[in-house]
């Protein structure tokens, strides 16, 4: 692997726009390696090194421990208590295979050359430097090696009904993460990304989730209409000057009503890459 590319400070991530309230987890604890990184499942083999960048509670991470029972997986977060939860979560899940770690994926701490496999999902929308922290990856992944990224696109979201106040959900979602400093449609730009980090085996794809039964519906709406009102999100929506409290009120409202709908239909589409080191 080329050691042209040089470690970074830490402190460069951008404010993460979705905190850590329970409508945030709600959403986070849902995700699996099934049904979030089945791009990468395929490449996995028994005896890989694992890096799972941004792990969250640790429900991806802990599946993709399953997948590798021969290997081990290192599960970090900018967050120390959500990094305490997903080790809780290993545990009682019986997954020993694991260790955990605070980290910033603009300088990770650890040697070059390392992991098998450097994994992120919906990470790279959140970060300072996009570009700096896929270098960082790419470091720290052995020759021969695979990083594995996928992120949402915003931009891209649809939905039916077309209810106007979920398209000014989008375009304030939008405003409030780039005053972050984040790249709410970070799907598309993946691989624009992975070529600029210096990365040269650049694979693209992409995936969906999609919310239309009633359960999924009352889910994914009701998440949404909690995380705009009492969310970091809603906090810093306000406090920028993005949106009023009345304002987030009727959006809540709208995602509530959109939920309740029986023809409701939400499409949610990520960009994936794989890059062999």
């Amino acid at each position: 692997m080329s050691q042209e590319t040089s470690r970074v400070t830490p402190g460069e991530s951008a404010v993460y726009t979705h905190g850590h309230h329970e409508s945030v987890l709600r959403s986070h604890t849902w995700r699996t390696a099934a049904n979030s990184a089945a791009y990468l499942i395929g490449e996995l083999k028994p005896h890989m090194r694992i890096l799972d960048i941004g792990c969250g509670p640790g429900t991806i991470s802990a599946d993709l421990a399953a997948l590798v029972p021969d290997g081990h997986v290192t599960a970090v977060d900018h967050a120390p208590g959500i990094v305490e939860q997903a080790r809780a979560y290993a545990a009682e899940r019986g997954q020993e295979n694991m260790s955990f770690a605070v980290a910033d994926v603009h300088a990770l701490d650890f040697p070059d050359d390392t992991f098998c496999v450097v994994h992120a999902h919906q990470v790279l929308q959140h970060v300072g430097d996009p570009v700096r922290a896929l270098r960082e990856m790419r470091r720290v992944t052995k020759p021969g090696g695979i990083i594995a990224v996928r992120d949402s696109d915003y931009k891209a979201f649809a939905w039916y009904p077309e209810l106007p106040a979920l398209d000014s959900w989008l375009d304030l979602y939008h405003r409030v993460a780039r005053a972050n400093g984040g790249e709410p449609d970070a799907g598309r730009r993946l691989k624009s990304w992975a070529l600029a980090a210096g990365c040269v085996d650049v694979r693209a794809s992409a995936s969906t989730w999609c919310f239309a039964t009633a359960e999924e519906r009352a889910w994914w709406g009701g998440l949404w209409a909690d995380r705009t009102v009492a969310s970091s999100y809603a906090d810093l929506a306000v406090e920028g000057g993005h949106a009023t409290v009345e304002e987030l009120a009727t959006i809540a409202e709208a995602w509530r009503a959109w939920g309740a709908q029986d023809d409701a239909w939400f499409m949610t589409p990520h960009g994936e890459i794989t890059c062999r080191v």
